[in-house]
């Protein structure tokens, strides 16, 4: 299968791109690339092989979360560079 540079120009006008001369033959090459590798991978022989979902057979291991107090809450705000009533004090980030 080909791609055009018809293809390409339409492509980047759904995407709201101005592209320029040198970029469409650019991205015509390349997207010409990418569906020939595409190809190569649907023509891979895989009679025979399994489904597989990993690499190994290892799970995520979890801990369970446990509430924890923390009993020296002025030797963790020695680190604030600023503090207002005993917590740390940080720049607004929304409007």
């Amino acid at each position: 299968m080909a791609i055009s540079k018809e293809e390409i120009i339409h492509i980047a006008k759904l995407a709201d791109l101005n592209l320029s001369e040198a970029e469409i033959e650019k991205y015509t090459k390349d997207m010409q690339e990418i569906i020939e590798f595409a190809n190569t991978i649907n023509n891979v022989n895989t009679e025979g092989m399994g489904e597989t979902i990993g690499t190994n057979e290892k799970v995520n291991v979890l801990r369970k979360d446990e509430v924890v107090e923390f009993g020296n809450r002025d030797a963790l705000l020695q680190n604030a560079p600023s503090q207002d009533e005993g917590m740390f004090r940080i720049p607004k980030v929304l409007n």
